[in-house]
Formats: C-alpha cells, structure tokens, sequence
C-alpha cells in the first residue's frame, strides 16, 4: 500500500488544533493530515520579516520533518491558517485607551494602551501577509495561506476577544458537532454570508480593504472547495 500523503497543517494554538483538527483528518482521509501547532503568531513575530518569513516557516517544517523521519518527497501540500487581527485597518482606527491591558477588537476598531505598539504589529503583518499570499510553495511543497478574519473565535463561533477558557470550551464543542458530520461543516465554511469564496487572489485583494480585517470573514472555505470540485 502506498504511504499516505502528508498535509501540513499550520494553526497559531491548541484551540485551533482542537476544532479543525479531526475535520480536516477526515475530510483528507486518503492522506494524512498532521497539524502543526506554531504557539505563536509567525507574521508579528519579533524578527520574522518579508525577507526571512519563507525561511522561517520552512525551518519549522524541516524540524518536523526531521523529527519524525519524513522527507519532503513525504508532503502533498502545506496549509497555513492565519488570524488577521485587523492587520490592514487605518491607523485612525486603532484607539489609544489605557484600560486596554491587552487589544480589545471590535469590528470597526481596536482599542489598545499601546497604539504605537499595536500599529507597528499591523505595519509588519501586513508585510509579512503581502509576502505569504503571493507564495507558491515552501521547501518545494505547495503551500497556501488562509485567514480567518478577525480570528478563529470570530469565524468559528462568532465571537471576538474570548478568554482561553472560553476557546478551549469552544473548540471542543465545534469538533464535537462537525466531526461526525463534515458535509455539514464545508456547507458552513463554503455557503456561510462570511465565506469568501471569489478565488484565492481575489479574496486575499477583499480582506485587505477597509475594515474587513476586523469582520468576520474567511476564505477557508476554498481549501474544501478545489478538493470537491
């Protein structure tokens, strides 16, 4: 029997990991999907440039590999899901407040006590984003980027600054729904008002205007779509 094709699956945290984990395994069931969780957001990461951020993401796939005895011969395609955490807003938009500990997202704003700091964070995302989007492949594999606007919470559940309680209980509760039902959740990713589903390069030219890095919207949906169609 031939090995199984692996699909590399990279997620910021456990609770990404945790909700789509076990759909993607069995939406791809004739290969084998291995998620990897970065535990950090590589696109503001400090240092991760446009210049390097291949370079990066390549060295986190090479580890794994090497960790786990796979060669590159072993991937079919690199998936790498990406909050957007309204990267692409005006700057007027991000909104000094002092009791803003952490950012506080909405969907026209982000309220921080930190604006330089929140604005420099958006100015290297957005490079980092620009850079990605228009890449091909990574280490030779095929490798595509996809957002989930504002973050996963925001698409998945329709909530924006949960707790890490509430994310875990969350994630568990979408596996827990979807898992045993996967036509039913690429209906919702693909056919949802928030699915933006108009080609790759024309949905990464939408979530880049105005606002809607803080909306809700995602184009996950055409992963699913061009493995179906």
């Amino acid at each position: 029997m031939a090995r199984k094709k692996i699909i590399f699956v990279i997620v910021e945290g456990p609770s990404d990991e945790e909700a789509l984990g076990v759909i993607l395994n069995r939406f791809y069931d004739q290969n084998a999907v291995h998620v990897h969780i970065m535990r950090k957001d590589i696109t503001s990461e400090k240092g991760v440039r446009p210049s390097n951020i291949f370079s990066k993401i390549g060295d986190e796939i090479r580890q794994y590999a090497r960790e786990n005895h796979f060669e590159k011969k072993h991937f079919q395609e690199i998936i790498h899901l990406v909050d957007m955490d309204g990267a692409y807003i005006p700057d007027e938009n991000v909104i000094e407040d002092e009791e803003a500990v952490k950012p506080v997202y909405s969907e026209t704003q982000i309220h921080t006590c930190n604006k330089k700091g929140v604005e420099e964070r958006n100015l290297q995302k957005r490079g980092n984003i620009d850079k990605l989007c228009s890449c091909r492949e990574i280490w030779t594999v095929p490798y595509r980027i996809f957002y989930m606007s504002c973050n996963l919470d925001h698409v998945l559940y329709n909530k924006l600054n949960s707790s890490d309680e509430d994310k875990e209980n969350d994630s568990y509760q979408f596996a827990k729904r979807y898992r045993d039902n996967v036509p039913e959740f690429v209906e919702f990713i693909t056919e949802s008002e928030f699915s933006v589903m108009n080609g790759y390069k024309e949905s990464w030219d939408f979530i880049k205007k105005g606002l809607r890095s803080l909306q809700r919207y995602t184009n996950l949906g055409l992963c699913f779509k061009s493995e179906k169609d």
